[in-house]
Formats: C-alpha cells, sequence, structure tokens
C-alpha cells in the first residue's frame, strides 16, 4: 500500500512536471509568433500611411464604410428572403418533448439551438431555417429520432416564410446512439450529406424565389466543435460565411484534467479524444467570421488558448482594418460576446426612422467588441407570475390539502412527496448528472449548513432516469454519489430527487420554487450560457450562481442575486442562506429579476444576430457558385450509326427489339458493330458534357518512388481503372478525374507515356487541390474555382515564412527549398532534401496560426515535397466543388487509392463515395509527417467499419471490376445488358453501363 501511494504520488508530480514543461514551450512559442506579427505588422510604409489617412478622412464622411459598423437589422426591408443553415451534431435533438438531462450529450445546447431555429424562421426577412443534425435509427432511443425531417415551427399565413425544419442527416452507425466523443471519423459523412440536402434546398428555393439561380445560405452556423468542423468544411465548399458557437471548449477542459493530475494527458486524449476536438474547433476558427461567445472571459481567458486565436494580434489586425491598411495576409476571426445587455433597449426621444438608425449606427460604431443579447421565449410566463404576493403555497397546503391536491400540477406531487415540511422555501437545482455540473458540492454545502437545512428544502432536477447502473459511467457517478451524500448526512424528508419529468414541466417546476419563496442555484464549475438562470429569473426566482462564465455577465443586467465560488462550500452555503433569511433582499432580486428579463427576447436576439451576420457577409467574397443545366441528349445523333436498331434494356438480360429479323441474328449484328467500332476507336477522347455523367472515376493514387518521382504504376492504374470501367465498350455516363499534389507539368509528363488521350479526363486537380483544369476546354483552369479558393490566402506574405518555420531548430539551412517549377498563385512548392528534419503538418500548421496565417499544408511525393495552398483548397473539395457544379451526387463518386499516400490522403477515406484502396500500388507515402506522436490517432480521423471502402491486393483490371461488384457497382457485359428506353447506344460506344 506504501508504495502504491508512493507510486501514485510520484505519477501525478511526473503528470505536473511534464504539464508545466508543455505550458511552457507553448507560451514560448506563441510569444515567438506574436513577436513575428508584430515585426512585420509595427512599421508602416509611406503609403500605408497614406491609404489609413484617406481612408479614415472618407469614414468619416460615410459612416457604412467603417469596417467596425455593425449595421442594424430592420424589419421593413420587405426583399429579403435568407435561408439560415444550423449544426448541431450530437445528442438527441427534437422539437417537442426534449430529453434534457439523459445523458451527458442532451443538454441545455440541445433547447438552445431548437429555439434559436424557430426564433430565427419567425424574424422577417428570413425565409426558411434548416438545423442539422444526426440521424439515429437505433432501438435505443425514440423512432421520432430517425425521422428525415421534422417542422419544427409552422410559418403563419400570409408571411411567405417556409418555417423552420429539422433536418437529420444520416451519419456514422445506422443502428447506434453513439456519444459525441465517437463521431469525430463520421464527420466527413455528415459533411457530403449535409451539402446534398443544402444543393437540393438551393435549387429549390432558387426556383421559387430567385428566377432559377440557386439560393444559398445566408450564413452557416456551428454549434460545438464537431458542428463547427462541419461548417467549415461546408463554407469552403459551398463560399458563404461562417459562424461559430464553442458551447464548451476542449483546450479549457484539458487544461483543467491536467490540473487535477488524475489522468495524464494520454488517458485524458482516450477518453475524450480531446486532441481530435481541439483541432475541430481551430478549424473552426480557421473558417469562422464570427465566433459568438459568452463572456469577455471565455475569450482572453479559453479561445486565448488556441493557436488560432491570439487576443492582442487580434486588436492590432482591427486597428488595421479599421484604418483601411494592409494586415499582410494575416486574419483573426471576430469575437462577438453573446453578453446580457442590449444596446437596443436604450430610451430615446421620439426620432424619425433614419434618425434613430444614424444614431444606433454611429453608436456601433466606435464599439471595439460588439454584443448580442441571448434569446429567451417568454410565452408561457403568465400575468400571475409576475405578481408580488404569491409566494407561498399556504392556501395549497391548508385544511383543504387533500382536496386542492387534484388541482395542483402533477409534477409539483412528485416533488413534494418526498418534504417532511413542504412549505419551507425551496433550493431548486436542474441540470444534467454531470461531474461538471457540480451538484455533489451542492449538496455537501446543503448537507453541512444546519441553519440552511432548518429554513430550505432541497430539489434536484438531475434528468431522467430508470435503472442507475443502466446509465452512462459519469451520470451513473454522480447519481450514485448525491445517494451516497443523502444517506451520510441523514437528509430524508430534506431534498427531492424525482426520477422523471417531461420538458413541458420544467415551467411548473420553476414556479414551484417561486411560489415557495425558494432559489434556483447553478453551481456549474465553469457554465458558457446559464440560460436556466434566464429561465428562473423569468419566474420571479433569485438565483445563486457561478461566478465562472455567463453568469457573470446575466447577473450584472438582473441584479437579482449573487455569485458564487463553485469549489468553495462554505461560500454557496452562505449566499443560499443569506437569500432565503432575508426577505427583503429575496422579493429585491425577484422584483429586479422580473423588471429585466424581458432584455432577452429572441426577436431581440435575432435582430442582433442577423445584424452582425450581415456585417460578416460585407467582408465575404461576392462570388457565386453556379450549377450547370443539363442539356437534353438529341436522339437522333445517339442512332446515327447503328441504322435500324432500337433498344430496350431490361432487368433479366433478356434484349426485346422493334424489327422483323429474329433474335439471334439482332444480337449478332449488335455485339460485331460494337466490337468493330471499340477495336477502330480504342482509347478515342469523348464528347465531354458534365451534367450527362452518371457517375466520377476518382484517380487518387499518390504513386512515387522514394526520390518522390512518379511511377509507371500511376499509367497502369490508369489504364486498368479504365478498362475496368468499360471505357471501350460503354455508354457515356461515366467520367474520370485524376487529383494529384503534383503541378500540372509535371501530371502532363506523365500521362504523356500513357495510352490515353488527355482529353479521356474531365478534370485535373493538381497542386493538391489548389488549381482545376478542365482537358476539354484546351487545359483552361477554372478560374472560377480560383476565386471559390482565395479567400484568406496570404498570398506572398506566406511565401518565405511558411520556409523558415518548416524548418527544424537543429536542421540545415537547405534542408527545405523553394521549387520554383510547381509554384503558382495559389500554390508555393517547397522542395525537401532526402533525410531532411522538417516540421510536421501539425506542428507547422501551429506556427502559422498563431501568426495569423491560414492555409492548408501537404506533403506530396513521398514527402519530398511540401505544398502550401489556401485554406479551402484541397483535393476532397475540389471534388465537392465539381459535384455541386456538375448536378453529380457526392454517393456516385469513386475514389481509387493507395494503403497510403500524401499527407491528405485521410480526407479522401471518409464520405459518402465509394473508395477503392488499391494495395501494393503506393510503396511510399508521406504520412510520417503529419502528426506528432501526442496527437490524435487516426482511427479518431478515419472510420474503422466504412461499407463504403473496399480492399484489393492488386489493380489488375479484372480485380478492380470484381471490387467495383462488390461495392455495388455494377458493370454489364455483352449479352447482360440492361437496356431501357432513353438509353441509347451512340455513335463511338466509349462509356459504360453502370446499375
Amino acid at each position: 500500500m506504501c508504495w502504491r501511494i508512493w507510486h501514485l504520488a510520484r505519477k501525478k508530480k511526473q503528470i505536473a512536471w511534464d504539464d508545466a514543461r508543455r505550458l511552457a514551450k507553448r507560451r514560448l512559442e506563441r510569444e515567438q509568433g506574436r513577436d513575428d506579427a508584430a515585426d512585420d505588422l509595427s512599421e508602416l510604409s509611406e503609403g500605408e500611411k497614406e491609404k489609413g489617412h484617406s481612408n479614415s478622412t472618407e469614414a468619416s464622411k460615410d459612416m457604412s464604410r467603417i469596417n467596425s459598423v455593425t449595421q442594424i437589422w430592420f424589419d421593413d426591408d420587405k426583399s429579403k428572403h435568407l435561408y439560415i443553415v444550423l449544426i448541431s451534431m450530437h445528442g438527441l435533438v427534437r422539437g417537442e418533448n426534449m430529453e434534457l438531462g439523459r445523458d451527458s450529450d442532451t443538454g441545455g445546447q440541445v433547447k438552445y439551438v431548437v429555439e434559436l431555429a424557430r426564433a430565427l424562421a419567425n424574424t422577417k426577412g428570413v425565409h426558411r431555417v434548416d438545423l442539422l443534425t444526426r440521424q439515429i435509427t437505433s432501438p435505443e432511443v425514440d423512432s421520432s429520432y430517425g425521422e428525415p425531417t421534422e417542422m419544427l415551427s409552422c410559418p403563419s399565413d400570409g408571411s411567405g416564410s417556409c418555417g423552420a425544419y429539422l433536418i437529420r442527416i444520416p451519419c456514422g452507425p445506422r443502428d447506434k446512439y453513439i456519444p459525441k466523443e465517437s463521431l469525430w471519423p463520421y464527420i466527413p459523412e455528415f459533411v457530403d450529406g449535409a451539402l446534398n440536402h443544402i444543393v437540393t434546398m438551393a435549387r429549390a428555393l432558387g426556383d421559387q424565389l430567385n428566377g432559377g439561380k440557386p439560393t444559398w445560405p445566408y450564413v452557416i452556423h456551428g454549434h460545438y466543435a464537431d458542428a463547427g468542423e462541419v461548417a467549415a468544411r461546408l463554407s469552403g465548399a459551398l463560399n458563404v460565411p461562417m459562424v461559430l458557437t464553442g458551447h464548451s471548449l476542449g483546450r479549457n477542459k484539458f487544461e483543467q484534467l491536467l490540473k487535477q493530475g488524475r489522468l495524464s494527458r494520454e488517458d485524458i486524449n482516450a477518453t475524450y479524444k480531446i486532441m481530435r476536438r481541439i483541432e475541430g474547433e481551430e478549424m473552426g476558427l480557421d473558417a469562422a467570421e464570427m465566433v459568438v461567445t459568452s463572456t469577455r472571459q471565455e475569450i482572453e481567458e479559453q479561445w486565448g488558448l488556441y493557436d488560432g486565436f491570439d487576443p492582442k494580434l487580434e486588436r492590432t489586425l482591427r486597428v488595421r482594418r479599421r484604418r483601411g491598411v494592409s494586415c499582410l495576409g494575416r486574419y483573426m476571426p471576430r469575437m462577438v460576446v453573446q453578453t446580457f445587455f442590449s444596446l437596443l433597449c436604450i430610451s430615446f426621444p421620439p426620432l424619425e426612422n433614419n434618425d434613430f438608425k444614424l444614431i444606433i449606427t454611429f453608436i456601433l460604431s466606435f464599439l471595439w467588441r460588439q454584443v448580442i443579447p441571448p434569446g429567451m421565449d417568454f410565452s408561457y410566463v403568465t400575468t400571475q407570475d409576475s405578481l408580488e404576493n404569491d409566494g407561498d403555497l399556504k392556501s395549497l397546503l391548508g385544511p383543504d390539502r387533500a382536496q386542492n391536491k387534484r388541482h395542483l400540477p402533477p409534477i409539483w406531487s412528485e416533488i413534494m412527496r418526498f418534504f417532511t415540511n413542504p412549505h419551507k422555501p425551496t433550493i431548486l437545482a436542474l441540470s444534467r448528472p454531470d461531474p461538471k455540473k457540480n451538484v455533489t458540492t451542492l449538496l455537501k454545502a446543503f448537507g453541512e449548513c444546519h441553519a440552511l437545512r432548518e429554513l430550505a428544502n432541497l430539489t434536484l432536477i438531475l434528468g431522467n432516469r430508470d435503472d442507475i447502473e443502466e446509465m452512462s459511467n459519469s451520470s451513473s457517478v454522480v447519481l450514485t454519489t448525491v445517494l451516497k451524500l443523502i444517506d451520510k448526512y441523514d437528509l430524508y424528508g430534506q431534498v427531492a430527487y424525482p426520477k422523471h419529468h417531461k420538458q413541458s414541466e420544467v415551467p411548473e417546476i420553476y414556479r414551484l420554487a417561486a411560489k415557495t419563496k425558494g432559489v434556483f442555484i447553478n453551481p456549474a464549475l465553469v457554465e458558457p450560457f446559464g440560460l436556466t438562470l434566464i429561465e428562473a429569473a423569468a419566474y420571479g426566482l433569485p438565483v445563486v450562481a457561478t461566478k465562472n462564465g455567463g453568469p457573470v455577465d446575466i447577473l450584472k443586467v438582473l441584479n437579482n442575486g449573487l455569485l458564487v465560488d463553485p469549489h468553495d462550500q462554505k461560500a454557496i452555503a452562505d449566499a443560499l442562506l443569506k437569500l432565503v433569511a432575508d426577505k427583503n433582499l429575496w422579493a429585491e432580486c425577484r422584483k429586479n429579476g422580473l423588471r429585466n428579463i424581458h432584455r432577452f427576447s429572441w426577436p431581440e436576439h435575432c435582430r442582433n444576430y442577423l445584424s452582425h451576420v450581415e456585417h460578416c457577409r460585407n467582408r465575404h467574397p461576392t462570388s457565386r457558385l453556379e450549377i450547370i443545366t443539363i442539356p437534353e441528349e438529341p436522339m437522333s445523333d445517339s442512332l446515327r450509326d447503328v441504322e435500324d436498331i432500337s433498344l430496350r434494356f431490361s432487368v433479366e438480360g433478356d434484349i426485346k427489339l422493334n424489327g422483323e429479323i429474329d433474335v439471334a441474328t439482332r444480337q449478332k449484328k449488335l455485339i460485331e458493330a460494337i466490337s468493330q467500332m471499340a477495336s477502330s476507336n480504342s482509347y478515342t477522347s469523348i464528347t465531354y458534357s458534365p451534367g450527362r455523367r452518371q457517375m466520377l472515376f476518382v484517380i487518387a493514387a499518390d504513386c512515387y518512388d522514394n526520390n518522390g518521382g512518379i511511377t509507371e504504376t500511376f499509367q497502369a492504374i490508369i489504364k486498368n481503372v479504365m478498362k475496368a470501367a468499360g471505357l471501350s465498350i460503354g455508354l457515356g455516363k461515366v467520367g474520370f478525374v485524376l487529383v494529384t499534389g503534383s503541378s500540372l507539368r509535371e501530371t502532363m509528363q506523365a500521362l504523356s507515356s500513357c495510352l490515353v488521350n488527355i482529353e479521356d479526363f474531365d478534370a485535373l486537380v493538381c497542386n493538391s487541390g489548389s488549381e482545376l483544369y478542365y482537358p476539354w476546354r484546351d487545359m483552361v483552369a477554372d478560374t472560377d474555382y480560383e476565386a471559390h479558393i482565395e479567400y484568406r490566402w496570404p498570398g506572398e506574405n506566406v511565401r518565405s515564412m511558411a520556409m523558415r518555420l518548416a524548418r527544424t531548430e537543429d536542421g540545415d539551412k537547405d534542408d527545405i527549398t523553394e521549387y520554383v517549377e510547381a509554384c503558382s498563385s495559389r500554390c508555393y512548392s517547397y522542395s525537401i532534401k532526402p533525410s531532411a528534419k522538417t516540421q510536421r503538418i501539425d506542428d507547422l500548421r501551429q506556427r502559422l496560426r498563431m501568426r495569423g496565417f491560414r492555409c492548408n499544408l501537404v506533403y506530396t511525393r513521398a514527402a519530398s515535397r511540401l505544398n502550401v495552398v489556401p485554406l479551402f483548397a484541397s483535393r476532397m473539395q475540389a471534388l465537392r466543388y465539381l459535384s455541386i457544379r456538375w448536378g453529380i451526387d457526392l454517393s456516385k463518386l469513386v475514389l481509387f487509392v493507395g494503403e497510403r499516400g500524401d499527407t491528405d490522403h485521410e480526407d479522401l477515406l471518409g464520405g459518402l463515395h465509394k473508395t477503392l484502396v488499391l494495395k501494393g500500388s503506393v510503396p511510399y507515402g508521406s504520412e510520417k509527417f503529419l502528426r506528432s506522436e501526442d496527437n490524435f490517432k487516426r482511427e479518431d480521423a478515419v472510420p474503422q467499419d466504412n461499407s463504403n471502402i473496399n480492399s484489393i491486393e492488386n489493380y489488375e483490371a479484372h480485380n478492380i471490376a470484381g471490387a467495383l461488384d462488390a461495392l455495388e457497382i455494377k458493370i454489364y457485359k455483352f449479352g447482360k445488358l440492361k437496356i431501357s428506353d432513353g438509353w441509347v447506344l451512340g455513335k463511338r460506344a466509349h462509356q459504360t453501363i453502370l446499375a
């Protein structure tokens, strides 16, 4: 036992030491990054000074040109028909009878996003709101969570609005309800499903509202880290603004767990997937136009822990933007405090409408950080809830108790049955049974304060439960501890802990506490928002709340309670005792809360929210993503060389003919004609028509030798894939796309030795997704795609910085040099010397983020080349772009990859598309330069049980064809042609027939 105690103490000291050393190193790196940025930004050229002065002069004449101005959202604009997308991926989400507290994933965030969707849909100018979440068809949960669509709000007559909808996207195992920590590998699948839905909805709304042009989302808002990453990828694919709300942050949780010393870094990462979560939050910071926070403390002390946000650098960049001075390619997201004070509540004398707009705009132009008051629905608060003299239950619990009991709400009876003396004030705590909610400390404070026990009862509403042993580990531990503490302090008759309650009964629970002149308490260790405090205030309940997080700002406005240190047991008891014992203080807090509560109405919140989003859109690119219209195929052209032959495909493979020749003779003539054309026109280029493609075969195998040279395997794979797809005998419904980390020149050289024409490819994606070319258009680059990915590209400003930061401290200067031949305007390529020491992708990305640069980084050509490309550029994002432009569902893509490849290889494996892994085709990859050992693991990014992925041992054509069949991609040969009306055999017959 002594040895175990010594060992645990030693382990705790080691964890503390490692943590201190890591924090010191990180602090040094952040300071170095800030110093580098400060050196670049400190000195302004004369031209910049003049530009800044000129812009300041112009801005004084026209307020709307000042970057910091937030235009107020006015309801009188009838021309707006906005489509808004919200994302909350995890938990059990539905519009009615929410199971809040059922598990740690189904809490206040679920209620918040549902009410936000409803409130936005009721705001003038908003046409439709979609809340995207995960579809769950598991028998463990109610069947309603498997419904693809649920209407959250019905539009009012004459409003012209569609309302709000809950859209459930299939993602991950269909028959399992999995916690948020296990959802990370399935994020690409959710992204693809969400993208398909948004594109479909954009086209439908465009037909209705925009003359046939797609109506893209006005904003995509991700809630929590997982949805933040989804929103970031969708924002890049659609080129629309993104907003992020963290709700709770991974780095803050990580630091708190390390300080406790109970778990090592590895244990924390294994349990909570914390490093994967942090990377999702960093990605959200990279892409977000605006980050909604609850307090300034969250900005400085929580978001300030992230590589992608530095408060000092953010202020510097904001000042430069306001002056109209270049930020030299650096970017920091705009932090907006969802605080609890509304400028729109200021009283003004009667003004004309234009004067009002000017005054508000003038005030907001001088705010260095804007605020958004949170929203609440007060429709359920009745007049009697605001009365002063309805606080006791004497009339309900007097001599006529038995008679009056039937008039009580059922939940009142359920709670009061626990109490020996139900007349006493009720201290109410309402949360899910999560260790972070700190309910056990509250119970200890109550149990050890005899004066408090004499004056009050305690009601704990801790979600719903049937059997504690069947609950999640964290929830069962909390509830078991609660029961043990009740027994330890002998609190029977003084503490209520009902097993079940409905969401619709929560208002009655608040009313019961208010009628007993009770107090609401939120003792959470950290509370990001604190919406329960606002709910409690709406019913006239004074509050005691944690001093960590959102409650600080709530109580500044409501002035209806006390703040406490959640770790201080005595402080909690003293605050509760003070409010319960001092009736004058209780009455004053109640009065203040009821007087100020309506500052938090949802209409107010939505107007402020849309005002800030409007400001973000003013700084966003205006390029529009168009969908190519599919032309009708002329039937006569297809039949020109096959006279007197009409074909109709049947499922069984029987050929039904419309002529007088017998079946055998006609079939023989057909096969002879096809064979002659196939032999004489082998690998001849095809007529391009992207809208007619029913499937895309994407060759993404990174076939390089140990020196980074392209191997002969690359050409063999191309020929075998095309042969397996039936290029020489097919029907033109399959297109071919090549995606590579090499430059266009290198790709053309590699294809020149292959027995295919370059025109056989519909598109070439080069330089790790930064360039897109169309061989059928004389190899012209897609300028729309260039504009699509250009946003936040630092350009020349990062060119030398990336090369300098990629070197290690003990590396040689010539370990990495610029490779000019492969560079372009949106890709900087660097040659890596063999056996050179360079930074891994995660470390290099961290260093660039700390300096305000947002880029995508890829090691390619067997780690002999580093490509630095725009943030929104990648091979997978290029395929999503083509999917949208050409109107091809992402599930109709088949990717051919190796077992290993460039450092973006993992991005190609997840999603709705089919993936065929060609084993042995890629002998050398770049994966060793992807992540450091203490980062997240591959299984946190790539699903291990994906039915869309198949592997084959070699890449011969017949093996590829068999693997395609296993992926349910049917290829029909002669004698089993599946012919139907509308499918005709063309002149060259170069396309494949697919199921």
